[in-house]
């Protein structure tokens, strides 16, 4: 077994499909297909289901997937260690809440680039559940996540203090009629939305009607159009608000605050460039939204 296959493997299970991993690594769809062939011969076991319109991890594929991630982030560390620069270089993967993304990291990204240009950033969202599995299985140097949070293999550095918010369509309509609406959220492991049920658990008990949404921009417009409300931070709805696209309520002070911290995980050997991207969350301190 070699490290390429692992490689490989890595980007097929990602990507959920063979051609789509071809494209991603620019191998010849052929070639991808053998070698993961030759990974499952020489382990005896199927390490995908074949699918019509893909592949899915079979259950040894998803327990070589967890030895692969740390077997090539152990090869990738080895290389850093010997090649270590002052001068940053190299891929930084970070990984954030969307409405963190889309607020306070452009322009510190920004910067940071053009600071860095050597460095390859790159930024994947999710949810906080999502983005803390990615960091300790290695396939994300660190993340922005919701909340105070504690785990013994990661190092929590508080990054933005946010005000929450309740956001409906314009309307004149108070805030105890706001909410009887459908409540308009990303998936479950979403803070805002823990926190919104929450609050409404105490306000009221009884089942809450929730619809699940893939982006931000989808959960502005749903509560622009009147479709329901939504929890989200004052900073990613300012410009909405200002245009008089919502409305937004105060809500409850226990509730209101809410903490971004980054994590990362603490036997990570500390590249130039993560020291870097770091110092700089540091040297600003929490920034409030």
């Amino acid at each position: 077994m070699e490290s390429g296959d692992l490689k490989i493997f890595q980007a097929v299970a990602r990507e959920g499909s063979i051609t789509r991993a071809a494209a991603k690594l620019g191998y010849v769809q052929s070639n991808v297909t053998a070698r993961i062939q030759q990974l499952e011969a020489e382990l005896s076991t199927p390490l995908f289901h074949r699918l019509s319109r893909g592949v899915a991890l079979t259950p040894a594929g998803e327990t070589l997937l967890t030895y692969a991630n740390r077997v090539v982030h152990l090869l990738e560390e080895a290389v850093k260690t010997t090649k270590y620069s002052e001068t940053p270089a190299g891929p930084l993967r970070i990984g954030s809440l969307e409405t963190t993304a889309a607020v306070h990291l452009p322009g510190i990204m920004k910067n940071y680039h053009k600071q860095f240009p050597e460095v390859k950033l790159s930024l994947q969202t999710g949810h906080t559940s999502d983005l803390v599995k990615s960091v300790l299985e290695y396939e994300l140097d660190g993340a922005f996540i919701s909340g105070p949070f504690e785990h013994p293999d990661l190092s929590v550095l508080p990054a933005f203090e946010e005000e929450l918010v309740l956001i409906s369509e314009p309307t004149d309509a108070g805030l105890q009629e706001m909410l009887n609406k459908p409540l308009l959220f990303f998936g479950k492991g979403c803070f805002h939305r823990d926190r919104l049920e929450q609050w409404l658990r105490e306000e009221r008990p009884g089942p809450l009607n929730i619809m699940e949404f893939g982006t931000l921009e989808a959960i502005l417009g749903g509560v622009s159009a009147g479709l329901g409300v939504s929890l989200l931070t004052r900073s990613s709805v300012s410009s909405w608000e200002a245009a008089g696209r919502v409305r937004c309520f105060r809500i409850p002070e226990r509730f209101r605050s809410s903490v971004v911290s980054f994590v990362y995980r603490r036997d990570a050997f500390p590249t130039s460039a993560f020291d870097k991207f770091v110092e700089r969350l540091q040297d600003g301190g929490p920034a409030k939204g």
